[in-house]
């Protein structure tokens, strides 16, 4: 039977352990940038709009704004809406999946 020496075992125990903190830490970071920046268009948006009606209120016509290419906010909204809804639906699989393939038991 071969010798194992225990603190030889844990330091590269360890260091494998280390290596799958790194990577999730990057995914949590990723993550979190991604919701931060998810929040700053939110607002982003919501000034635009508000912008954009209080230009109406200064008298520019919605069509004198058109003519500058300077649609409603709305109509940028309708779009990402449609969007979001085809990205939530064609991420959700993926986020599944690597869980299940890797959890295996279950």
């Amino acid at each position: 039977m071969a010798n194992h020496d225990i603190e030889s075992t844990r330091t590269q125990a360890r260091a494998l352990l280390d290596s799958r903190i790194e990577s999730v830490t990057t995914l949590v970071t990723a993550r979190q940038r991604v919701a931060d920046l998810h929040e700053q268009l939110t607002e982003a948006e919501r000034d635009a709009k508000r912008a954009y009606v209080r230009a109406t209120k200064d008298g520019w016509s919605a069509d004198e704004l058109k003519k500058l290419g300077l649609e409603p906010a709305a109509a940028g909204r309708r779009r990402k809406a449609a969007s979001r809804t085809t990205a939530d639906n064609t991420a959700t699989p993926p986020r599944g999946d690597p869980l299940d393939a890797a959890g295996g038991q279950g």
